[in-house]
């Protein structure tokens, strides 16, 4: 089969489109034909040297990539027949193996796809859907909100767009550039503005008041992030998730401090690893997040953006996530 290689930690450029054998599925685990296979910014930590949180460095060589989709086309020992031929999608966990053509996965791992939903948009709830799932654990959404998600056009954010709306919420999405800003008003926010412009800010006062906001979706940190804490009302919360302006860096956080938050009279949180864990009773728990993910997409109700790269371009796809290039979910398809 062919796959993308990672030899040696480094820069994008460093993940090679190579021929390696077909895996073959042990007992308990299935092997998978994938058409569709995710990339997420933790694969770029990784693949440049970064270990993030749990998730363990490979050993090199390693196939990188944690979320594909695809048909079910051998089966290990013990492994229900029923299983072959159907089409699935997986979060592989912890171990790497989904840029190929075939992975191999255990089979508890395994979503049915139903017939309306297709595997590039599993692809984009099994992973970045779970997190958004628990992200949505920490607030209790209605149309007395109003909300700002910052980079609304990314994989987290369009699907937090759709589902604030989807709850009667009144939608601010902050996205860069004139393309994402059409996309994300294409997803039904009430006001779109470009946060590559100086005036963003004061276009959101413009329109709603001084300190609108009730909540704040904040998983880009920087200054854009410190000047989105500004925009919060008075009881207002805010919800960080990452620091993306400026890459994995903990410094890149907008974590008030507890003076400023009582300054500001709102309230802060950090709600990705362990708080995120705890809501669900435990990172063994996670499918329940992903349970969630699965019947909004199959329902209709989230509809993610998708980026498409061929597999072979898998150091454009890095190159393009991690300047922020790319639009909703990023897929790499064999």
């Amino acid at each position: 089969m062919r796959a993308i290689r990672l030899h040696a930690f480094g820069p994008a450029e460093n993940l090679r489109h190579e021929r390696v054998p077909d895996p073959e599925p042990g007992p308990g685990q299935v092997r998978i034909a994938v058409a569709a296979a995710g990339v997420h910014l933790v694969d770029t930590a990784l693949r440049s040297g970064k270990r993030l949180g749990p998730v363990p460095l490979p050993e090199l060589p390693t196939v990188p990539g944690r979320e594909v989709a695809g048909t079910v086309d051998a089966l290990g020992e013990g492994v229900d027949p029923q299983w072959l031929g159907r089409r699935v999608v997986a979060h592989l966990g912890h171990a790497p193996g989904g840029y190929a053509e075939l992975a191999v996965t255990g089979v508890e791992r395994l979503h049915a796809l139903p017939s309306g939903l297709s595997e590039d948009h599993a692809i984009a709830m099994i992973g970045t859907g779970r997190t958004t799932m628990g992200i949505l654990r920490f607030t209790d959404l209605s149309p007395a909100d109003t909300v700002l998600v910052l980079a609304a056009a990314g994989g987290i954010g369009n699907l937090l767009v759709q589902y604030a709306r989807y709850r009667g919420a009144t939608v601010v999405g902050a996205a860069g550039g004139p393309v994402k800003v059409e996309a994300v008003r294409a997803l039904g926010a009430d006001l779109v503005v470009d946060y590559t412009r100086d005036d963003w800010a004061d276009r959101i006062r413009g329109k709603f008041g001084d300190r609108p906001l009730t909540l704040l979706f904040e998983g880009v940190g920087g200054d854009l992030g410190r000047t989105a804490l500004g925009l919060l009302a008075p009881g207002g919360t805010h919800l960080s998730y990452g620091y993306a302006a400026t890459g994995f860096s903990p410094e890149g956080q907008t974590a008030p401090s507890q003076e400023e938050q009582r300054r500001l009279g709102i309230t802060s949180r950090s709600v990705l690893g362990k708080p995120m864990f705890d809501k669900v009773g435990g990172m063994e728990n996670l499918r329940v997040l992903e349970d969630e993910a699965m019947a909004l997409a199959a329902a209709g109700t989230l509809v993610p953006l998708v980026h498409h790269f061929p597999l072979a371009d898998a150091a454009r796809a890095h190159r393009a996530l991690e300047t922020r290039a790319t639009l909703g979910k990023v897929v790499l398809v064999p």
